[in-house]
């Protein structure tokens, strides 16, 4: 990758396009240069519903920012946190019976992890692989373990998988643009390696978001990106609840919840003030209903989303670390009592995180474009690429 020139990124979430222009400074630090938002459109329930209306769109702002720039790019790099996407992890094995480990005993194992992929997820395309575990005579090692004797090893790799379909609608579009994908990373994958790149000593943990209509669970394990969920509901959901049982109106629950400071320790009589009514009729509602259901709703999202969550409830108990995301402040600031007692009470160690700013994120995902991460199965160097990773890139690409 050339630093002399502008690089474009391009981030496709639920309700946005970003399109990023980011460089080297004179630091040699990745600077962002250039940032412009569109609301998204043509891309509804996590698919490309309008293929003219995505490409026209994305090929106006591409041409919008080359005519401000004065240059054409040929290539970009996409973040996409709102398609369909799986996971799904395979392990080979060979017997050693006390040989040395060679590189033909890796290709082995990993034509055996491909020939599995091919039958089961014959209709995904591959976005990431990592290379999540490996074992040498039943003992965890922490690198690959090439050059080193034993009786028995085994290696698990865990892939994250988009449709076909959805790929090359995306390879498509851009195809139209004259501008090439070079590479996709799906965003919690960059938020992960944030995370790791920030935290030395934590490389297996949980992130959990809530926004206002959605919410998603993801977790590392080992610096590698094992299992994603994504939710159709979010903070809005307390919002609605609260209106429903209390028959205000929910502009009314939300000047409250941005207003009022609702805790445990509130009396059993104090009510709602009138102003927050405005010329609506007034209702005599207790400040303690209000925190009831909340505390009932949250409860009940953190437990669909966590510990009632049959994908994820066996991982919970690994005791690893979850960093919770609450997009709404307002929302956090009358509710994070609640939100941190849930965890408290179910053992779970936690910690509030804030949203990972546009900046370094995209310094994250430059890193991994221009370095590879210390997981990928694939690295992307300057340097010769290793013998591992010339097997992967002939076995997987």
């Amino acid at each position: 990758m050339n630093n002399k020139y502008p690089k474009l990124f391009l981030e496709i979430n639920d309700s946005e396009y970003i399109f990023v222009i980011g460089n080297k400074n004179e630091d040699n630090k990745f600077k962002i240069i250039h940032k412009s938002i569109v609301k998204i459109r043509g891309i509804e329930n996590s698919r490309i519903t309008d293929f003219d209306l995505v490409f026209n769109t994305i090929k106006k702002n591409i041409f919008l920012i080359e005519e401000k720039f004065n240059f054409i790019f040929k290539d970009i790099v996409l973040i996409i946190n709102n398609f369909r996407c799986s996971f799904i992890s395979l392990s080979g094995f060979q017997k050693l019976n006390g040989s040395q480990i060679l590189k033909e005993n890796i290709t082995y194992i990993l034509n055996s992890i491909k020939s599995n992929l091919n039958e089961t997820e014959n209709k995904k395309t591959i976005l990431h692989i990592f290379n999540s575990k490996y074992y040498l005579d039943q003992k965890k090692i922490e690198n690959l373990p090439i050059g080193l004797f034993g009786d028995f090893y085994s290696h698990e790799l865990s892939f994250c998988l988009i449709n076909n379909n959805d790929y090359q609608n995306l390879k498509n579009i851009f195809n139209k643009c004259n501008v090439r994908i070079k590479k996709i990373l799906l965003k919690s994958f960059v938020e992960g390696a944030n995370i790791s790149n920030s935290n030395r000593e934590t490389d297996s943990f949980f992130q959990i978001k809530i926004n206002e209509n959605k919410s998603q669970i993801f977790f590392f394990e080992n610096d590698s990106l094992i299992s994603q969920q994504n939710f159709d509901f979010g903070s809005n959901l307390i919002i609605k609840d609260i209106s429903k049982v209390t028959s205000m109106h929910e502009d009314i629950v939300k000047k409250i919840v941005n207003n009022v400071d609702l805790t445990q320790d509130l009396s059993k009589n104090e009510l709602i003030e009138k102003s927050f009514f405005d010329n609506q009729n007034y209702i005599k509602i207790k400040k303690k209903l209000i925190f009831e259901i909340a505390e009932a709703r949250i409860n009940e999202l953190l437990e669909k989303i966590a510990t009632k969550n049959i994908n994820i409830s066996g991982l919970l108990k690994k005791n690893s670390l979850s960093f919770l995301i609450i997009n709404d402040r307002s929302h956090l600031k009358c509710f994070e009592h609640i939100y941190s007692t849930f965890f408290k009470k179910n053992n779970l160690p936690f910690h509030f995180k804030d949203t990972v700013k546009t900046d370094d994120l995209m310094s994250s995902v430059n890193q991994i474009v221009h370095y590879g991460w210390k997981k990928e199965a694939i690295p992307v160097t300057h340097q010769k690429k290793s013998i591992l990773a010339r097997f992967f890139e002939l076995l997987f690409k």
